[in-house]
């Protein structure tokens, strides 16, 4: 992500590429949705007062991954590996947001004998390549600065044979991302900067609503079309600024969320000031920590965009059911890091530790249809504790879908997760290992242990944690217990690269 149903007559009637492809390749449209800062906060991971019934829906079709942990705890970063299949120690990229574009680690602009990115594998395995919204780091896959600026190259050459983006009032990739309602956004100049708003009546009101419905018309069209897709599909909401309907704020009054755990200020050598989330304008007295009041209002804000975004999968999965294209489709959710609701004190992400780097992963496998015709799915319903890293979900696909053009540009760094969604393996490594600058962490089953390499002699700040995945999203301990754990301090040492 195999005992899965051949496209049959959906593929072969492209006869084009059929003449000169095997029979057995090009098995599945991919569906790939990104959700972008989204905690495993949902109710398909236990928490009962959050409710999520389309991902949750989706959670009990599809394989949940409980420890899925990204490889760099920012946008960029983390987006970077998944689409090029490269863990930080071979690219280099432990840190920021423009590696896709700009830097030694850049995607060329030229084509190259291999595929430098997922998406572009597929496209020249003759997919018909979409993306709606913010599966790389920018907006809508074309090279602006937040500001504006920029030739609006694509972020990933060679990769869309369609950019399809619907900008609305907000006329451009980052207004759309930074959005309120109405056009105005973050960086239009009118110093627009809310934390939140909750003013708008209507999905499509927002930019996240747009999105859907686009993808429900790319998906028709692309039915149409007769042709294997790779349809990527970036929802911007958890993301701040908070911003969903009025009806997703008037519902979370009502859910019996709990304050922080552990609201005061971490021990921790990796604490950050939440610059990014105390740069937007409050609505109460900007003092830090937060009161217990104000830590809620925001925990509750992040969870309205959670309900909106939610309602907006729901969305795109009744239609891929609705055009009988979800039998002969992979769906993946993914999200690109975790986030702090006021846990340690600490809001947003940025920082090489648990609730920063664990995120939601759901991966749904066609599996023929049941004796009533509908869609049935690989060993549905079923949730790993297999430890997973997001490189793993490029050779995955690859297993799954078997393109036909599989040559990559460079060596792929993640592990297949084929048989852990099929069950018939219960994991495919011991171990995941993230960065954040020089700032390295490596996650076994049982502990999660954090330290500086400034040189390759000495570390530093070194930290170890015990982890409990049963845990509620953000319940991760700040014990740091590397004095009382020497020996596992130093096998989990041995385990970093």
């Amino acid at each position: 992500m195999v005992s899965v149903l051949l496209l049959a007559g959906f593929v072969l009637s492209a006869a084009a590429r059929a003449q000169d492809q095997a029979p057995d390749t090009n098995r599945y449209n991919v569906l790939f949705i990104a959700v972008d800062d989204l905690r495993p906060e949902l109710g398909c991971y236990g928490v009962d007062y959050v409710r999520t019934p389309n991902i949750d829906r989706l959670a009990a079709e599809g394989v949940l991954f409980r420890n899925h942990f990204v490889a760099v705890p920012t946008c960029g970063a983390s987006r970077y590996a998944l689409l090029t299949g490269r863990d930080p120690s071979s690219s280099g990229v432990r840190r920021g947001n423009n590696a896709l574009y700009s830097g030694p680690a850049a995607l060329l602009q030229q084509e190259q004998p291999g595929a430098q990115s997922m998406p572009e594998l597929f496209r020249r395995s003759g997919y018909r390549t979409v993306l709606i919204g913010k599966l790389s780091h920018t907006a809508d896959g074309r090279v602006f600065a937040y500001d504006g600026s920029g030739d609006g190259r694509p972020e990933l050459p060679h990769a869309w044979d369609t950019l399809a983006t619907p900008l609305g009032p907000w006329q451009r990739g980052w207004g759309v991302f930074f959005a309120y309602e109405g056009g105005a956004h973050r960086e239009d100049g009118q110093g627009h900067r809310d934390l939140m708003q909750f003013t708008a009546e209507e999905d499509d009101d927002l930019p996240d609503g747009r999105m859907a419905a686009a993808a429900v018309e790319q998906l028709a069209a692309l039915r149409d079309r007769g042709e294997p897709f790779f349809l990527g599909l970036g929802f911007f909401k958890p993301h701040l600024p908070f911003v969903a309907t009025r009806s997703d704020w008037e519902h979370v009054q009502q859910w019996d969320v709990p304050p922080p755990t552990h609201a005061e200020r971490a021990a921790t050598a990796y604490w950050h000031n939440s610059g990014e989330f105390y740069g937007y304008h409050v609505p109460w007295e900007k003092a830090r920590p937060l009161d217990e009041d104000a830590a809620m209002q925001a925990r509750r804000a992040y969870l309205a965009c959670v309900r909106y975004t939610d309602r907006q999968v729901g969305r795109v999965l009744d239609a891929l059911e609705e055009l009988g294209l979800a039998q002969d489709t992979v769906v993946v959710l993914w999200s690109d890091h975790g986030w702090f609701l006021g846990e340690g004190a600490l809001w947003g992400k940025h920082a090489p530790l648990e609730t920063a780097l664990r995120s939601p992963l759901i991966v749904r496998v066609p599996d023929g249809a049941g004796p009533d015709g509908r869609p049935r799915y690989l060993n549905a319903g079923a949730a790993t504790e297999a430890l997973v890293a997001t490189t793993d979900l490029y050779p995955t696909l690859i297993e799954i879908c078997r393109p036909s053009f599989t040559q990559t540009q460079h060596p792929l760094d993640g592990l297949s997760l084929a048989r852990v969604i099929a069950g018939s393996r219960p994991a495919v490594r011991g171990h995941v290992v993230s960065y954040w600058g020089n700032a390295v962490t490596v996650r076994t089953g049982r502990h999660r242990l954090v330290l500086r390499q400034d040189d390759e002699s000495e570390s530093t700040d070194v930290e170890l944690f015990a982890v409990d995945v049963s845990a509620t999203p953000g319940d991760a301990s700040f014990d740091n217990i590397a004095d009382e754990q020497p020996t596992v301090v130093e096998r989990l040492k041995a385990l970093l690269p």
